[in-house]
C-alpha cells in the first residue's frame, strides 16, 4: 500500500476570503486531487468543480488574478468555433471567493460573423472532508452528504454544516457517489424531502445561443452555513488600502502592493470577539488564530498602525491560560499556540491537539514585545493599561512557568505523547539538531526564546514603570538571565564563536549553526562582540543562500535546502533578522539579505510563500519552491512592511513624541505614504542621495 503524503501546493491556484478558501489547477477546474477544493473554515466543501462547452473541457490560456479573492480564467472554445486558425470563441471564467462563499460568472463571447448554439455546463461535486484529513494525504468519502432540490436551489450538508447552491436557467441534475456527473443513482430531490448518500455531484446545465459579436454570461453561486465555526472573516482596512511604496527598485513596491492585497483578505476575527481583528496564519492550514503568528505579523505591521496589533493583544489576552491543564499544555499566563473548532487529529503523524492548544514556548513573551512595541508606536495608554493584568500575568508566566526546571532558562516539553514535540518557531520534529545531524533530547531551551525573554522583562519593566508599577524586579531579572546566556550559550570555534540554537535536556550547548541567532539581534542579549559575530555568520554563504537566510548552515550534517527547517529559507525568519541587523547598525549585511529577499520575491510573483528552497544562487538564477509551502502567509507577507521599516530606518518614541527616519544606504530612492504614527497619516521620500522628507 503506498504511503499517503501530504498534499503538494506549489502549482496550485489559491483564492481567498477568511475563512474561505479556493484551490484550483491552473486552468479553474478542480479535479478532486491533492489540495484543490473549496474550503470553509476546516472544513473542504467541494472536492471537484469542472466545466465543459460543448461537451468538453475548453482550452486554457491564461489565468489572471484580480486581487486575492478574484482570479478570471481564460480559454478558448474551438469545439464550437469555425475551422480558421485564429480562435473566435472564448470563455472567461470568474471565480471569487468571499467570506462564506463561491461563486462563478461563464462569459463566452463570439467573435464570429454568425450566431454559436451551444451547452456550458459545470459538475460541483460536495465531500464535506475534515481539513486533517486532507493534510495527511488521505480521501475522506466516507463523509455522508444530505441533499435537496427545491426549484433551482440545491442544498445539501454534513452533521450541522451546509451549503445553498444557486443558479437561474439551468437544469440541474443531481448524483451520488460518482465524480464529474457521470452515471449513478439519480434520486428524486424535486419534492424538497432530504436525501442522504455518499459524495453529491451536481451538474448546472446551460442551453446558451450567443450572437454574432456578442457575448453571453451564465452564473452560478455556494454559499456555506457552519454554525461550529470559531473565527470569522473581517472587513478590510481602509487605512491599508491607502497605503502606496514607490521606490526606485520596483520590485519592493509591487512586494508591497501584493503583500498588502494579501494582509487584507487573511483578516479574521474570533466568534466570541467579532471586534478584534487578527491575522489568520496563512492558507490552507492555517485560517485561524496562531498565537506566534499572529503576533509577529502584527509587530512587523506597525508601521501601518497599531489598530491590528491592539486587537491581537486583546483578543490573545481573552484567551490568556489560567489553570495548569497537562492536556492542552495551558498555564497561568501562558498565551495560546492555536484554536480550532474541535480536536485537530492528523492520521499518521500520532498528533491530535485540542481545540484550545497551548503548546508554544515563545507566544507569551513575544505577546509583551508586542505591547511594548505597540506602546512606543502610539497605542493609547488607555488600551495599554487596560492590558496590564495581562501583562504581569505573561512576565510571571516566564519566571514561574517558562522555566520548568529551575535552571534559569525557558524551555519546553511535550509531555502528552500527542502535541508538538518542537514548540518553538522552527516546530517540526526533526528542527533542533546537533551538528552531526543526531536530534537533540528535550527538555529543550531555544536561543531565540531567551532573547525575547530578555526584550519581554526590560519592555515590561518600562510599562510597568510608566503606569506607576515597579518594573525594577524584572530589570534584575533580565540582567541575570543575559549573564546565564553569555555563560551558556556560546560556542567556541575556528571560524569564530557563534551562540548554540539551544541547550538540550542536559543543558549542553547544541552545536549547529542556524538562523535562529539572528533573531538575538536588537532584543539586547547579545553585547557587540556578540552581535558582531553573529552579523558575520548571516552574511556567511553557508547561511545567506542569495534568495535569503537558510534556516540551517549547509556546512551541517543535517542541511538539505529542501529541509522544511533544516535549510529551507522562511521569509518571516530573514526578515527578523534584517530587522536585528539594521537596528544593531549592521547595514551592509542587512542590504545584503533584503536583496535576496528581493530577488525572491521577484521569482515568486511578489507572493512569498511560507517557506521556500535554501539553493543558492550560485546553482539556479530562480528561488526553487518549497513545493508543500502555504501562500500566502501572514507573516511572509507583513516582512515586506518590515523590510521596508529597515530600509528606511524607522524608529518609533511615541512616548517622545518622536519617529526617527535613518534610511540605510542601500536603501535607493523611496516614495512611501500612508504609514501611521501614533494615531496619524505620514509619508516618507527619500531621494536617490539619501535626502529624507517627511509629511
Amino acid at each position: 500500500m503506498t504511503q499517503p503524503h501530504q498534499p503538494l501546493l506549489h502549482d496550485s491556484v489559491v483564492l481567498l476570503a477568511t475563512p474561505s478558501q479556493a484551490w484550483s489547477a491552473q486552468n479553474g477546474d478542480i479535479c478532486a486531487e491533492g489540495i484543490q477544493g473549496f474550503y470553509h473554515s476546516d472544513l473542504r466543501v467541494l472536492d471537484e468543480l469542472r466545466l465543459t462547452v460543448a461537451g468538453a473541457a475548453p482550452e486554457h490560456i491564461a489565468t489572471s488574478p484580480v486581487d486575492a479573492a478574484t482570479t478570471v480564467f481564460t480559454a478558448l472554445a474551438r469545439g464550437v468555433d469555425d475551422e480558421t486558425a485564429d480562435p473566435r470563441v472564448r470563455v472567461e471564467r470568474r471565480r471569487t471567493v468571499g467570506t462564506d462563499s463561491l461563486e462563478e460568472s461563464i462569459t463566452l463571447v463570439n467573435a464570429l460573423a454568425h450566431p454559436v448554439q451551444t451547452t456550458v455546463a459545470v459538475v460541483l461535486r460536495a465531500d464535506f472532508t475534515p481539513m486533517q484529513v486532507i493534510k495527511s494525504g488521505r480521501r475522506g468519502s466516507e463523509f455522508a452528504v444530505e441533499t435537496e432540490q427545491v426549484g433551482s436551489v440545491v442544498r445539501f450538508g454534513s452533521g450541522e454544516v451546509g451549503a445553498r447552491l444557486e443558479t437561474s436557467d439551468a437544469r440541474v441534475t443531481i448524483t451520488y457517489g460518482t465524480s464529474g456527473g457521470a452515471s449513478g443513482n439519480v434520486p428524486d430531490t424535486s419534492s424538497g424531502t432530504p436525501v442522504a448518500g455518499g459524495v453529491v455531484s451536481v451538474r448546472l446545465e446551460w442551453p446558451v445561443e450567443v450572437a454574432e459579436r456578442s457575448s453571453t454570461t451564465v452564473s452560478w453561486r455556494l454559499t456555506v452555513t457552519d454554525p461550529t465555526t470559531v473565527v470569522a472573516g473581517a472587513e478590510s482596512s481602509a487605512e491599508w488600502d491607502s497605503v502606496v511604496v514607490q521606490a526606485g527598485d520596483s520590485r519592493l513596491s509591487s512586494w508591497v502592493r501584493s503583500a498588502i492585497g494579501d494582509l487584507q483578505a487573511l483578516r479574521m476575527v474570533t466568534r466570541r470577539r467579532p471586534d478584534e481583528v487578527f491575522l489568520a496564519a496563512g492558507a490552507p492550514w492555517f485560517f485561524t488564530l496562531f498565537g506566534r503568528d499572529s503576533i509577529w505579523a502584527a509587530r512587523m505591521l506597525l508601521p501601518l498602525g497599531t489598530e491590528l496589533a491592539a486587537s491581537t493583544l486583546r483578543v490573545l489576552a481573552e484567551l490568556q491560560g489560567t489553570h495548569d491543564v497537562a492536556e492542552t499544555a495551558e498555564q497561568p499566563g501562558k498565551i495560546m499556540h492555536e484554536l480550532r473548532p474541535g480536536t485537530l487529529a492528523i492520521p499518521g503523524l500520532n498528533i491530535s491537539l485540542p481545540p484550545l492548544y497551548y503548546g508554544t514556548v515563545d507566544a507569551t513573551a513575544l505577546w509583551i514585545c508586542l505591547l511594548h512595541d505597540a506602546w512606543k508606536w502610539g497605542m493609547p495608554d488607555s488600551e495599554v493599561e487596560a492590558l496590564l493584568p495581562n501583562l504581569e500575568a505573561a512576565l510571571a508566566w516566564m519566571r514561574d512557568y517558562g522555566d520548568s526546571d529551575g535552571d534559569g532558562f525557558l524551555e519546553y516539553v511535550d509531555t502528552t505523547g500527542h502535541g508538538l514535540a518542537n514548540q518553538g518557531w522552527k516546530d517540526s520534529g526533526d528542527s533542533i539538531q546537533w551538528r552531526d545531524g543526531t536530534l537533540a533530547e528535550g527538555p529543550i531551551a531555544l536561543c531565540e526564546v531567551q532573547a525575547y525573554a530578555y526584550e519581554a522583562a526590560l519592555g515590561g519593566a518600562a510599562l510597568l514603570d510608566h503606569f506607576g508599577r515597579t518594573g525594577k524586579p524584572w530589570r534584575e531579572w533580565a540582567a541575570a538571565l543575559k549573564n546565564r546566556f553569555a555563560d551558556s550559550f556560546l560556542i567556541d570555534s575556528p571560524d569564530g564563536a557563534y551562540p548554540a540554537v539551544a541547550l538540550d535536556a542536559q543543558k549542553r550547548p547544541v552545536d549547529t549553526v542556524t538562523s535562529n541567532i539572528g533573531h538575538l539581534l536588537g532584543t539586547g542579549i547579545l553585547d557587540a562582540d556578540g552581535a558582531a559575530l553573529v552579523a558575520r555568520r548571516l552574511a556567511s554563504p553557508e547561511l545567506n543562500s542569495g534568495f535569503g537566510l537558510r534556516t540551517m548552515s549547509s556546512d551541517s550534517v543535517g542541511f538539505w535546502p529542501l529541509s522544511y527547517h533544516g535549510g529551507s529559507v522562511w521569509t518571516h525568519d530573514t526578515a527578523i533578522a534584517i530587522a536585528g541587523l539594521g537596528r544593531e547598525g549592521f547595514h551592509t549585511e542587512a542590504a545584503s539579505l533584503i536583496e535576496g529577499l528581493l530577488r525572491a520575491a521577484d521569482g515568486f510573483g511578489y507572493r512569498m510563500p511560507e517557506l521556500h528552497s535554501g539553493d543558492s544562487t550560485a546553482v539556479t538564477a530562480t528561488p526553487v519552491p518549497y513545493p508543500a509551502a502555504c501562500r500566502p502567509q501572514a507573516w511572509s507577507a507583513a516582512a515586506s512592511i518590515a523590510v521596508l521599516g529597515t530600509l528606511l530606518g524607522l524608529e518609533a518614541d511615541a512616548q517622545a513624541g518622536e519617529l526617527r527616519v535613518s534610511p540605510l544606504a542601500a536603501s535607493g530612492a523611496i516614495d512611501a505614504r500612508g504609514l501611521r504614527f501614533a494615531g496619524q497619516a505620514f509619508s516618507v521620500k527619500v531621494d536617490g542621495e539619501g535626502r529624507v522628507t517627511r509629511s
